[in-house]
């Protein structure tokens, strides 16, 4: 049996077909090895250089050991947490400093990594575990909520796998379909006849296309380059490192939907966990003051596992009330910053928007078009007016 060539990588990952980051190095693995590895364990002959071979530097470099660290500390520190809570004031108050020192300590070299968005997963399964292990024995939680929180889990993945398919990176061949399309337009009786120059000469700044002083490819307008990916993206909002990907045209839309997934479904599993923890308690006031709940080990857990989703879903809730003020004033979190640092926009609503003036059209408009807006690169295959 003859060994196919691993496939390229996809245009969404800086990783070459070895695994390994060609932004990091300066030159890229052999494949050739890796090929001949693996044919030689197909052939049941053990690999020339042993332990040292392709095949096992590429598993041990994928896996990321040093994540192991951190998947374990955590718990840990939970449990500690909830111990008394004045120790838990000073853990969960460090842990965002200790996550991120640990985060520069290990993986500062790595442009792109899966630390944070393995930590969220984790600890949305972490989570979960305990909800069922702690609280649904107790009794107070019905088989329909508990129905509704499996469902907030499902979506949210769905959600996040959608959003992680690609943000629409900018290919050559994006801007030579544009091209054609200018200069080839068709009458309804089928006659082809060319465009006039004037007409793009006469087009506003904000609508012609610009040269990519990095990627060194034209690019179509509002796009941006994000350093991180190292690529152009196309109506580029920002780098988020909790997905390990760009945020843009391709998935703002499903980005915004696993947000406020993610976050309805957090408020509801909190809301269950106090009310069956505190059931004389209003839900507020519960979350600061509930007597009797580190009388036991497991409701202490469970309640300082409350606060720790409540401090991320206070982080998530600011960033869905940033998009969406974002989206209603038809200005991308890359447009914001450089309005800012130009001094060309306006702070409005005490900071949290950014003003340019330039794409808006009013709230209506605004949000039909971003929930209508497609991939130019696929537009262009129907139609060339469908470009954002």
């Amino acid at each position: 049996m003859k060994w196919e060539k691993l496939k390229p990588p996809d245009p969404d990952d800086p990783m070459c077909c070895c695994g390994c980051d060609i932004y990091q190095y300066s030159c890229c693995c052999d494949c050739e090895d890796l090929d001949e590895a693996f044919t030689s364990w197909l052939k049941e002959k053990p690999p020339s250089c042993g332990l040292q071979s392709p095949v096992f530097g590429t598993m041990i470099d994928n896996l990321e050991i040093s994540m192991i660290p951190a998947l374990l500390l955590l718990p840990l520190l939970l449990r500690a947490a909830s111990l008394h809570y004045l120790l838990g004031i000073i853990i969960l108050t460090a842990l965002p400093g200790l996550v991120l020192s640990y985060y520069y300590a290990t993986h500062r070299r790595k442009r792109r990594t899966l630390f944070f968005l393995t930590l969220a997963l984790y600890s949305l399964a972490y989570m979960y575990y305990l909800f069922i292990t702690e609280i649904l024995p107790r009794g107070d939680v019905s088989p329909l909520q508990m129905s509704v929180v499996t469902t907030g889990m499902i979506l949210t993945i769905v959600s996040l796998i959608h959003t992680k398919r690609g943000p629409g990176f900018v290919a050559d061949s994006l801007h030579e379909a544009r091209m054609d399309a200018e200069v080839h337009s068709t009458h309804s009786d089928g006659s082809i006849q060319l465009a006039a120059p004037e007409k793009t000469r006469k087009q506003p700044p904000s609508t012609k296309w610009t040269l990519c002083p990095v990627c060194k490819i034209m690019r179509p307008p509002r796009a941006g380059h994000c350093r991180t990916c190292g690529s152009c993206v196309q109506r580029l909002d920002h780098h988020c490192v909790w997905i390990n990907s760009c945020v843009g045209q391709a998935n703002h839309r499903s980005f915004l939907q696993t947000v406020c997934v993610f976050v309805l479904t957090s408020v509801y599993g909190i809301s269950l966990v106090l009310r069956s923890l505190c059931p004389c308690q209003y839900l507020v006031t519960a979350l600061f003051y509930c007597p009797g709940v580190y009388s036991q080990p497991s409701t202490a857990l469970c309640f300082t596992c409350c606060w720790y989703s409540s401090i991320i879903t206070v982080g998530l809730v600011y960033l869905l009330v940033a998009q969406v003020l974002n989206i209603s004033f038809n200005v991308t979190g890359r447009e914001a910053q450089l309005a800012l640092r130009n001094k060309k926009g306006q702070s409005r609503l005490w900071g949290l928007v950014v003003d340019t003036g330039e794409h808006s059209r009013g709230f209506y408009q605004n949000w039909v078009e971003f929930l209508t807006m497609k991939d130019s690169s696929v537009s262009f295959h129907s139609s060339p007016t469908d470009l954002v």
